[in-house]
């Protein structure tokens, strides 16, 4: 292995390391609080090593943002496509968002949660990052639903309105996690169940 390639690699270590930490920062106190000099207190690297790798707060901002929805896509999106289209994939979706929640894969639970609200109202990168990510999801849930009544596995019903009760639920069952509910995981699979009511 020669030099640069060795170079290469510590870097792509050290900027996952970096960005792991990074994500559980922004999950709990939200990526306003992500900036170089927490990183390298909290990993025990060096700021300017950090700063060599991100360039500006942003582009580290913008990287937690990726590694945040890589992690979620790997943890709760992915592992649902073994499961068939329609109801079955849709509860698998839930299922694993549940333990996604519950487990919790961030420090600070569901990362979007954590900062969408903090970034709604101001447009930039950031925003348009966040909202990227949150429209990705609620089209996954939305195509599972129009799989499920293409198939007429449940009743006709308002797509619309059914991903944002799905999403709402869930947004709601993170804080309440997080306030120490666990019966709300209850309460989440009622409410996708009572809208997956068979014909």
């Amino acid at each position: 292995m020669s030099i640069t390639d060795k170079r290469l690699l510590r870097g792509a270590r050290a900027r996952e390391i970096v960005l792991r930490r990074a994500v559980d920062i922004a999950s709990l106190d939200g990526l306003d609080d992500v900036s170089f000099g927490r990183l390298a207190t909290d990993t025990g690297m060096s700021k300017a090593g950090i700063q060599t790798l991100f360039k500006s707060k942003e582009v580290l901002q913008l990287g937690t943002i990726d590694q945040a929805r890589d992690m979620f896509v790997d943890a709760v999106v992915r592992p649902a496509w073994a499961a068939a289209p329609g109801v079955e994939r849709l509860r698998s979706l839930v299922e694993h968002w549940i333990e996604y929640a519950t487990a919790p894969l961030f420090e600070g639970g569901c990362f979007r949660v954590a900062n969408i609200a903090r970034f709604d109202s101001k447009p930039g990168a950031i925003r348009d990052a966040l909202f990227r990510d949150q429209q990705e999801w609620l089209g996954t849930i939305e195509k599972e639903l129009r799989n499920a009544v293409d198939a007429r596995e449940i009743a006709e019903l308002d797509i619309d309105l059914a991903v944002f009760q799905i999403d709402s639920a869930l947004c709601a069952a993170n804080t309440a996690l997080r306030l120490g509910d666990e019966d709300v995981v209850a309460k989440v699979r009622r409410t996708v169940g009572d809208l997956l009511k068979t014909p």
